[in-house]
C-alpha cells in the first residue's frame, strides 16, 4: 500500500514544484515586468527554504530540471546562489544589504599548502585594505580571521546563507567573530586555492564597491582592473606571510559563488605547469622526457557529456602514470578549447600549456571514459598509456618530493 507523505515531506513536494514552476516562468517571460514579478516570488520561496535549511530540496529540483528545462536550471542555481550569498537585513530601524564575498589566492608549491587560523594583526591588515581599495566608504566589512582551503568553505548553500546572516549580524552589533567549528582536513596540491572571506553589509541603496562611486560615463572594466592591481600589490605581502613557501597570485575579491567560480577556473593551467616543474625537479629531468595522456571522462548517462578531462604523466616510453591532475570543466565551450580540434588546426588550452611547459608527446586518448575513483583513497583514476585506468603512483625509488600524497 502506498505511504502517506507527513506533513513535512508534503510541504518539500509542494515547495519543489512551484521552484520549477517559478524558474520555468521567469525563463519564459516576455518582458522586464513580468520577469521582475516572477523573480520576486521565486526569490521569496528560496529565502524561504534557506532559512529553514533545506538544502536537499534544492538538490532534487536542480537535478530533475537539469537535462529537461535547462534554461530553468540556470535561473534556479543563479538565484538560490545569489540568495544564499547576498540579502538584507534590519537592524535598529535601519535595512542593510549584505553580501559574502572571497578573495581567491591561486598557490602553488612542491611543499604543504597552508590553511587555518590567521593572526589577528593580519586580519586587521586585511581588514584596512578592504576597506582601502576595495569597497565604497559608507561600508562596514568583517574579514573572517580565516584561510579557508576548498574542502573548508561551506559545503551548500544553506550553509552560505548561515555564514553571511550570523556574520552581518555580529558586524552590525559590533560583536567578536563567532568561533570557528572543527575544520576538516585538507588534500595536498601541487598547486591550489586559498579563500579570504569577509561580510559587507552597508545601507540599502548604498554602494557597496569603490568602483560603483566612479562618476559616469567610466570604464568599468578598466577601473576594476585598476582595483585589481593597487589590491595585489597592496595584499600579496600578508598572503605570502599567510602561505610560506608557495608562489601566489591574488584575484580579485567578488561574490562569493563568482570568485569560486573564477578561482577554479584560474587554478587550472597553473597546476599543470605546477606538475611540470614538479616532476622534473623530483627526478632531475628534462619536460621532453615526460609523456602526456589526456583522456575525457564524464557520468554513464548516454549523453556523451564530459565532466572533466584527466591529465596523466609516465616517464618517456614507459606505462607506469606518476602523476595525474583533473582538469574540470565549468562552460558549455570548456571542452572544445580544452582540447582543441585538429582539423581547424587549434591546439587547445590543455595541450597548449603542456607544449609550453615543455613536452614534446602529448596524446590524446579518443574515448569518454567514467568517473572511477580508487576504492581505498578516493583518488581519481587516469588512464596510463595502453587506454586503461589506473592509480597514479610514484615509483618506490623516486626521491622524496616533500608532500606525503599528491594528486
Amino acid at each position: 500500500m502506498r505511504r502517506q507523505l507527513n506533513k513535512k515531506q508534503q510541504k518539500l513536494a509542494t515547495d519543489g514544484q512551484r521552484l520549477i514552476n517559478l524558474s520555468l516562468a521567469v525563463a519564459q517571460s516576455a518582458s522586464r515586468l513580468e520577469d521582475l514579478r516572477w523573480q520576486a516570488q521565486l526569490d521569496a520561496l528560496v529565502e524561504k527554504n534557506l532559512e529553514h535549511q533545506y538544502q536537499p530540496l534544492f538538490d532534487i529540483v536542480a537535478e530533475q530540471i537539469f537535462h529537461a528545462h535547462p534554461s530553468a536550471y540556470e535561473v534556479l542555481m543563479e538565484t538560490v546562489e545569489s540568495m544564499a550569498s547576498s540579502g538584507t537585513l534590519s537592524f535598529e530601524g535601519k535595512t542593510y544589504q549584505m553580501l559574502l564575498m572571497v578573495a581567491p589566492i591561486l598557490a602553488w608549491s612542491r611543499f604543504e599548502i597552508s590553511a587555518g587560523d590567521i593572526p589577528q594583526p593580519v586580519v586587521e591588515t586585511l581588514h584596512t585594505l578592504w576597506r582601502e581599495h576595495l569597497l565604497a566608504s559608507d561600508t562596514k566589512v568583517r574579514v573572517l580571521p580565516t584561510l579557508y582551503a576548498v574542502e573548508q568553505l561551506p559545503k551548500d548553500h544553506c550553509q552560505a546563507y548561515s555564514l553571511l546572516r550570523s556574520t552581518a549580524q555580529s558586524l552590525l552589533k559590533e560583536q567578536p567573530n563567532l568561533a570557528q567549528q572543527h575544520m576538516p582536513e585538507t588534500v595536498p596540491f601541487l598547486a591550489d586555492s586559498r579563500y579570504l572571506l569577509a561580510v559587507v553589509v552597508a545601507p540599502v541603496e548604498s554602494a557597496l564597491f569603490a568602483w560603483q562611486n566612479i562618476p559616469t560615463p567610466f570604464d568599468c572594466v578598466q577601473a576594476k582592473n585598476d582595483i585589481l592591481t593597487r589590491w595585489q600589490a597592496a595584499a600579496t605581502p600578508s598572503a605570502m606571510r599567510l602561505l610560506p613557501g608557495c608562489g601566489v597570485e591574488l584575484l580579485m575579491p567578488e561574490a562569493f559563488y563568482t570568485a569560486c567560480r573564477e578561482s577554479d577556473v584560474r587554478i587550472r593551467p597553473i597546476s599543470i605547469r605546477s606538475a611540470v616543474f614538479y616532476l622534473t625537479q623530483t627526478f632531475g629531468i628534462d619536460a621532453t622526457e615526460l609523456d602526456a595522456f589526456v583522456a575525457a571522462f564524464g557520468e554513464e548517462d548516454g549523453t556523451d557529456r564530459i565532466d572533466e578531462y584527466r591529465i596523466s604523466f609516465s616517464l618517456k616510453n614507459q606505462s607506469e602514470v606518476i602523476h595525474g591532475l583533473v582538469w574540470p570543466l565549468y562552460q558549455q565551450d570548456d571542452a572544445a578549447n580544452a582540447i582543441g580540434n585538429e582539423s581547424d588546426n587549434q591546439l587547445g588550452d590543455i595541450p597548449a600549456i603542456l607544449a609550453e611547459a615543455g613536452l614534446l608527446d602529448v596524446k590524446k586518448i579518443p574515448a569518454i571514459f567514467p568517473l572511477e575513483y580508487c576504492d581505498d583513497c578516493d583518488a581519481p583514476l587516469f588512464c596510463n598509456r595502453d587506454g586503461e585506468l589506473v592509480h597514479a603512483e610514484m615509483p618506490d625509488d623516486a626521491p622524496n618530493p616533500g608532500a606525503n600524497h599528491l594528486h
